[in-house]
């Protein structure tokens, strides 16, 4: 009797449980950034790998590259490595997740006095977090190895914008695959998930790949990011006569749009039917 008079009141409104979900959601994020910053190793690989990535394609193969239409392949180059960045970052969110159930972790928050819809916006909190860290760290590299943008602060942070979120979206992507996965098959994930970053406009135009390979390329939700992001930052290759091409910037809304409403409900779905 004495719990049940301590225990704090369900939310009854619609706005209360939402605030409530929120401040849960937010706790567990804190939660999760908090062991994040304690694995020094875990932050070193995940700020150095677009890093080697950059100086990889960038200075290695760069050299090699053509631009569909002229240019400066590093120009070219920059705005598909924040979008590709932005798409791996979906292994971080499986691997997490599925090591997460695996080791009981998400049995136990399952357990607590929470919203059940604070457990996977926790996540997606976090992730948002890291991902904004890693994109300005690649920013940073992208204007050292001579990219920039040429029309304005306003419509680069309107890049940016479609850069995150290309990440919210695939963030449920991860959550609702990491809770149907052990870690090891989340690990690897990589090998199906590289073919479709590569399988895009990141770092060869469209127009230079064979018919079929170049509609694929063209039609990629990757590619819709990365011709809206060249536009909006004035690099060069984001042009092209395809209906895909010349409307990159509504397809790098629309997307991650149909995205998250196609895989945020199926994983608040996946996840209260845990163990059922």
């Amino acid at each position: 009797m004495t719990a049940l008079l301590l225990a704090p009141a369900l939310p009854r409104t619609r706005r209360e449980r939402l605030r409530w979900a929120l401040a849960d959601g937010w706790t567990i994020a804190r939660s999760n950034l908090v062991h994040w910053t304690r694995n020094p190793a875990a932050v070193l690989n995940a700020l150095l790998y677009p890093i080697v990535m950059v100086l990889l394609f960038g200075y290695v193969f760069g050299s090699a590259m053509n631009v569909a239409g002229g240019g400066d392949y590093r120009e070219f180059l920059m705005p598909g490595m924040y979008a590709q960045s932005m798409t791996m970052g979906v292994m971080t969110t499986m691997i997490i997740i599925a090591t997460s159930s695996a080791r009981g972790v998400t049995d136990r928050f399952r357990s607590m006095p929470i919203s059940q819809a604070a457990v996977v916006l926790g996540r997606s909190f976090a992730d948002m977090v890291n991902s904004v860290l890693e994109l300005a760290v690649l920013l940073a590299c992208g204007l050292v190895v001579g990219w920039g943008w040429h029309r304005g602060v306003g419509p680069a942070l309107a890049a940016v914008g479609l850069l995150l979120l290309l990440r919210f979206a695939l963030i449920w992507v991860g959550i609702y695959v990491g809770l149907a996965l052990t870690p090891e098959s989340a690990s690897a994930a990589w090998m199906p998930l590289l073919p479709i970053t590569m399988l895009a406009n990141t770092f060869v135009s469209p127009a230079l790949m064979p018919g079929w390979m170049r509609v694929i390329a063209e039609w990629n939700p990757l590619s819709a990011t990365v011709a809206a992001c060249r536009e909006l930052f004035g690099n060069p290759g984001w042009g092209g006569d395809s209906w895909a091409a010349q409307h990159a910037l509504w397809l790098a809304i629309g997307w991650p749009v149909l995205i998250t409403l196609v895989f945020l409900p199926l994983s608040a779905r996946r996840y209260r039917r845990l163990n059922r």
